[in-house]
């Protein structure tokens, strides 16, 4: 208990804790979209762009509260997901992949051109709001929120879907309803994300939320494991973790950080914890720790 103080007493770890709970949140929702509902989305990081920069600019503009800002930048987000999830749900594999894709080149140049949103220069001045507790948080809300709907009716829906689609709509499920919902769920989280990076680091860039951030927060549900819960966040510490444990080798650690990605690909192509749900392993911590049963007695 005395080293996690000692971690979080030191602002550098701070930070870099900070920023991984922020990832997570973003990687939860896009885990809900490609884990479990079967649906590439490769511009996941424009929805996270979209809390932020409304987050950001609530903060600036209208002076209203943190939290209410940070929850209408999700909800703004969301919105814009229910925008594109509408027509390019319809399509499937690659095709999604690609509107996605495109999407999020869209909002990336429209932030870049945009006079209130600081343009190419960027938007600073951002008051700091977010900390640890904060995000700790709202990471254990989100990974509570998504066990919940990965272990209902919609969870299931979802992953009939994501097995077959076809099947899934011949008993009754409305696929397209269903992924427009899953989409924007996961859109809300990028927004929330966003908003806690604006508020952390007080600075925000279009240039931030690239493709490379969505291919970012993709390699965390991915190396996790898709469809897991604990491979999402085991994913995403191995991979924020990396880059700030190997500084000592600078020069190579771009190097090893793609080796490794590349042995995970080679050795544990479904992840690290690939099908494995959150359920399924608090069973097996419980009956671990489950004291023996006392032995009856006998004749």
């Amino acid at each position: 208990m005395e080293f996690l103080l000692d971690i979080i007493n030191n602002p550098y770890y701070e930070q870099v804790l900070t920023m991984m709970g922020i990832y997570l949140i973003a990687a939860l929702g896009l885990n809900l979209i490609t884990g479990y509902t079967g649906q590439f989305s490769f511009g996941h990081a424009a929805f996270m762009s979209i809390g932020a920069y409304s987050s950001a600019l609530m903060t600036l503009k209208m002076h209203t509260p943190f939290l209410v800002n940070l929850l209408a930048g999700g909800l703004i987000a969301a919105f814009c997901g229910i925008l594109l999830a509408f027509p390019s749900m319809r399509l499937t594999g690659d095709y999604l992949g690609i509107t996605t894709l495109g999407f999020g080149e869209i909002v990336r140049v429209l932030f870049i051109n945009m006079e209130i949103t600081g343009g190419a220069i960027g938007l600073a001045g951002i008051p700091k709001e977010t900390d640890f507790v904060t995000v700790f948080v709202l990471v254990i809300l989100s990974v509570w929120g998504l066990y919940r709907i990965v272990n209902s009716r919609f969870g299931r829906a979802l992953a009939a879907i994501r097995e077959d689609e076809i099947a899934a709509e011949t008993m009754g499920v409305n696929a397209l309803m269903y992924k427009v919902e899953s989409f924007s769920i996961g859109c809300f989280l990028a927004g929330i994300s966003g908003g806690l990076y604006a508020h952390s680091l007080q600075y925000i860039n279009p240039s931030d939320f690239g493709f490379a951030k969505s291919f970012e927060l993709l390699n965390f549900v991915v190396i996790g494991g898709l469809g897991s819960i604990p491979g999402t966040v085991l994913g995403t510490a191995v991979l924020s973790l990396a880059p700030e444990f190997l500084r000592f080798v600078k020069e190579y650690r771009m190097l090893i950080y793609g080796a490794l990605m590349v042995a995970m690909m080679v050795f544990r192509p479904n992840g690290i914890l690939g099908g494995v749900n959150l359920g399924d392993l608090f069973r097996r911590l419980k009956r671990r720790t489950k004291p023996p049963a006392a032995a009856s007695g006998g004749a």
